[in-house]
C-alpha cells in the first residue's frame, strides 16, 4: 500500500480492513468501514469547504455526495491496487465496486484507529483534492445526488418522497415535498412538484454530507 504515503505501525489493522465478511464472518472490515465512512465524509467536506468558498451549502453537498459515491470509491481503490489485495469471497461482478468501496473505507477507519484522524485526514485530502478540482461546477442535479448516497449506505434503499398539500393562493400553489432516507427527513418547498422534490433532496444532502 505505498502508494497510500502511509505506514501502519499496526500492519493487522491494514490486514483486517483488506478482508471481506465472506471470508471471515466475525474477523472482517465492516467495523472498520464503519468508521472509514465518517472519516471520509469529514474530510472531504472540510476540503470542500476550503476549495470552493464561494459556493453555498447545497452545492457543496452535491459535490460531496458525488465525492463519498461508491462509484469514486471504487475507482480510487483501483487506483491504489486495492483489486489484487482485499480478500473476499464468492461475488458476481456487479458487487466489485461495493466490495472495492467498502475496503476503501475500511482502510481509511484503519488508519485512523492506527494514527488519529490528523494522518487519516491527509491521507484523504492528498487524494481527493484532484478529484474534487476536476469537478468544475457542483453536479445538478440532488436527487441522483442522493440517491447514489443513500444506496451506498444502505444498499438497495431509495429515498421516499412525500408529496405533501399545496398551500398559498389557488392560483399560485406553493408545492411541499418531504424526502425521507437513512432515519432522516427534511422538506422542501417549489412552484411544481419537481422543484420542490429537488429543494428537499438537497435539504436531506446537507443533514448527510457527514
Amino acid at each position: 500500500m505505498s502508494k497510500l504515503n502511509y505506514t501502519f505501525k499496526d500492519s493487522s489493522l491494514l490486514d483486517l480492513a483488506l478482508t471481506q465478511s465472506g471470508v471471515d464472518a466475525k474477523h472482517n472490515n465492516e467495523r472498520l468501514e464503519f468508521i472509514g465512512d465518517r472519516v471520509l465524509g469529514l474530510s472531504v467536506a472540510a476540503l470542500l469547504y476550503d476549495m470552493f468558498p464561494a459556493e453555498a451549502e447545497g452545492e457543496l453537498a452535491r459535490r460531496h455526495a458525488v465525492l463519498v459515491s461508491t462509484e469514486t470509491l471504487a475507482g480510487v481503490a483501483n487506483s491504489l491496487g486495492l483489486a489484487n489485495k482485499v480478500r473476499h469471497g464468492h461475488m458476481t461482478a456487479g458487487r466489485i465496486q461495493h466490495v472495492l468501496a467498502n475496503a476503501m473505507e475500511a482502510v481509511f477507519g484503519a488508519i485512523f484507529l492506527d494514527g488519529g484522524f490528523a494522518a487519516a485526514q491527509h491521507v484523504i485530502t492528498e487524494i481527493w483534492r484532484d478529484l474534487a478540482a476536476a469537478e468544475l461546477s457542483a453536479p445538478k442535479d440532488a436527487k441522483t445526488a442522493l440517491q447514489e448516497l443513500v444506496q451506498k449506505r444502505d444498499k438497495g434503499a431509495l429515498p421516499e418522497y412525500e408529496y405533501l398539500e399545496p398551500t398559498g393562493a389557488a392560483h399560485n400553489p406553493v408545492f411541499n415535498v418531504k424526502v425521507s432516507a437513512l432515519g432522516h427527513s427534511a422538506m422542501g418547498q417549489g412552484t411544481s412538484k419537481k422543484t420542490a422534490s429537488i429543494a428537499a433532496a438537497e435539504e436531506l444532502l446537507k443533514i448527510l454530507a457527514i
